[in-house]
C-alpha cells in the first residue's frame, strides 16, 4: 500500500542484485531482513519459484533462523507441497513448539487442503499464542470466507484492521463479505470510526473512500478520497481511485487527470494508461483512445482490457475486419471473459462469419450462462437463418437457467409465435406477463404485425394493471 519511492526503489535494487547473482551463479549474501523483504516480495507478487529460491539461499546463510523455517514452509505451502511444507513446520515446532506461526502455517496448509474446520482451529491457537498479530486474524478470516461463513469472516478482517489499518488486502476482503452479505451500508460506520479517530491518516480516509465507493455513494467517495490525497499528495492508489470515482460519475475528463496522478512522474503503469484510453473511448475520442491502449500494451502486451479497447474502438467505427484481429488477442490472453466473447461472436457475424460467430457466442453462454444478451443473439442468428426449432429449443436452455428474465421469455414467445406453435406461444407469454408486464412492447419490436393478432393483445389486456 502506497510505498514510498525510496523504500520502493531499495526493494527493487535487492530485488535485481539477488536476481543477478542467481543467474550468474555468483555467491548469494544478504542479511536477514533483506532475505526477508525478497521472500515478501515474491510471495506477493505469486512468483513462487523465485521466493523458494530465496529462501533456500537464506536458509543456507542462516541455517538457525526458524523465521526463515516458517518462510519455507509457507511458501512450499504456497507452491501445493503441503507434505514437504508440514515435514518443515514440524521441524520448527520441535525447536520452538510455543511459535505463533507453527500453528499459523499449519492452518494456511489446512485452508489451501480445503479442511477448514482444523485450519481455523490452528489459526485461533495462533491468536492464543499471540493475540496482536494482524495477519492470523486475517488468515483466520479468509479461512471463514472459504467457509462462506461471511459474516466471521468480516469479525476477523475488522479485528485485523483495529490492529493494522494499513492491511489493505483486509480492506479488500472485508469489502467482498459485507457486499455479498448485503452488510456494507450497514457497516460504513466501521470506516468512519478511523477517521474520527485520526482526521490526519491517509489510509483511513482512503479505506473510508473504497467503503463509500463498493456501496455506490460515489460523491462521498470522492470526497474521502480528495481527503487522502490532501494529506498525502503522493498516494497514488488514491488518485487512482478518485480517477474510478469519477469514472462512475461519467466525468471523464476529470478521471483522465487524476488518472495521469495515479503513477509516479515519468513512471506509468499499463493499467492507468488502459484507464485512460477507455476514458477517451468513453468520449469517443477514437484516436487520443487507441494511443492510450497502444502505449498500455507496449508496455505490457499481455493487457488484454488494452486488445480490447481498441477493438472496441475499431468496432465503434465498423471497422469490423480490423476489430476482430484485437478482440482474438483479448479471448486469447482472456478466455473467461463473456464480454469479451459477444464483441467478437457480434463483429464475426458483421463481416459474414456466422458459423465462427455461433461458436464465439456458444463460448459466452459457457463461461457466462447468466449472461441474457448472448443468448439472445446467438438465438437471432439461428433465427435469420430460417432454423426456427434451433432458436426455440436455444431460448428454452436459457430461460430454464433464468427463469425470472422476462427478457428471455418474451424473445422465446416471439419465435414460438413465428414458428406457429400458439398454445405454447401464449403460456410462455403468461410467465413472461407476470414477470414483467411493460416488457411487453418487445414482442411488437421484434414483430411488429403481432399488434394485428386480436388473440394476443386479448391476452395481453387481461394481465394490464
Amino acid at each position: 500500500m502506497n510505498e514510498p519511492s525510496e523504500e520502493r526503489d531499495e526493494i527493487l535494487a535487492t530485488v535485481r542484485r539477488f536476481e543477478r547473482m542467481m543467474d550468474e551463479g555468483e555467491p548469494v549474501f544478504f542479511d536477514l531482513g533483506d532475505f526477508e523483504t525478497l521472500i515478501d516480495h515474491y510471495t506477493a507478487n505469486t512468483l513462487y519459484d523465485r521466493a523458494l529460491q530465496a529462501c533456500e539461499a537464506a536458509v543456507a546463510q542462516y541455517p538457525f533462523s526458524n523465521e526463515l523455517l516458517v518462510d519455507r514452509a509457507q511458501v512450499l505451502a504456497m507452491r501445493g507441497e503441503y507434505d514437504a511444507a508440514l515435514a518443515q513446520i514440524d521441524e520448527v515446532a520441535t525447536r520452538e513448539p510455543d511459535n505463533a506461526d507453527v500453528a499459523v502455517t499449519r492452518g494456511i496448509i489446512a485452508t489451501q487442503r480445503g479442511d477448514i474446520a482444523a485450519a481455523v482451529g490452528y489459526f485461533e491457537q495462533g491468536i492464543a499464542r499471540s493475540p496482536d498479530r494482524d495477519d492470523i486474524y486475517f488468515n483466520l478470516g479468509l479461512a471463514y470466507q472459504q467457509w462462506q461463513k461471511f459474516k466471521s469472516a468480516a469479525r476477523n478482517y475488522k479485528q485485523s484492521l483495529r490492529i493494522n489499518p494499513d492491511n489493505d488486502a483486509a480492506i479488500q476482503e472485508l469489502l467482498y463479505c459485507l457486499e455479498v452479505s448485503g452488510r456494507l451500508e450497514k457497516n460504513l460506520e466501521f470506516f468512519r470510526r478511523f477517521t474520527d479517530e485520526d482526521p490526519y491518516s491517509a489510509i483511513a480516509w482512503y479505506n473510508l473512500g473504497q467503503a463509500y465507493y463498493k456501496a455506490g455513494r460515489y460523491d462521498d467517495a470522492a470526497d474521502a478520497f480528495e481527503y487522502a490525497i490532501v494529506i498525502d499528495p503522493k498516494f497514488y492508489e488514491a488518485h487512482s481511485y478518485l480517477a474510478s470515482t469519477y469514472v462512475s460519475r461519467e466525468e471523464y475528463r476529470r478521471a483522465i487527470e487524476e488518472f495521469d496522478l495515479s503513477y509516479p512522474a515519468g513512471e506509468p503503469t499499463a493499467e492507468a494508461l488502459c484507464n485512460i484510453g477507455e476514458c477517451h473511448e468513453k468520449l469517443a475520442d477514437w484516436q487520443k483512445a487507441r494511443l492510450f491502449y497502444q502505449k498500455a500494451i507496449d508496455l505490457d502486451p499481455e493487457m488484454d482490457e488494452a486488445w480490447f479497447g481498441i477493438g472496441v474502438i475499431l468496432d465503434a467505427q465498423e471497422k469490423w475486419f480490423e476489430a476482430l484481429h484485437f478482440y482474438r488477442k483479448a479471448v486469447t490472453l482472456y478466455d473467461e471473459s463473456a464480454e469479451y466473447w459477444q464483441a467478437l461472436a457480434a463483429a464475426e457475424y458483421q463481416v459474414g462469419n456466422v458459423v465462427s460467430a455461433i461458436e464465439a457466442y456458444e463460448r459466452a453462454t459457457e463461461v457466462s450462462p447468466d449472461t441474457p444478451e448472448a443468448w439472445i443473439n446467438w438465438s437471432a442468428i439461428l433465427y435469420e437463418q430460417g432454423n426456427f426449432d434451433a432458436a426455440i429449443d436455444l431460448m428454452r436452455t436459457a430461460t430454464d437457467l433464468q427463469p425470472a428474465d422476462a427478457d428471455l421469455q418474451y424473445r422465446l414467445c416471439a419465435y414460438l409465435l413465428a414458428a406457429g406453435r400458439y398454445r405454447q406461444a401464449y403460456d410462455v407469454l403468461e410467465n413472461a406477463l407476470l414477470l414483467d408486464f411493460d416488457k411487453h412492447r418487445l414482442l411488437f419490436e421484434y414483430f411488429p404485425e403481432l399488434e394485428q393478432q386480436r388473440a394476443l393483445t386479448r391476452l395481453i389486456d387481461q394481465y394490464r394493471k
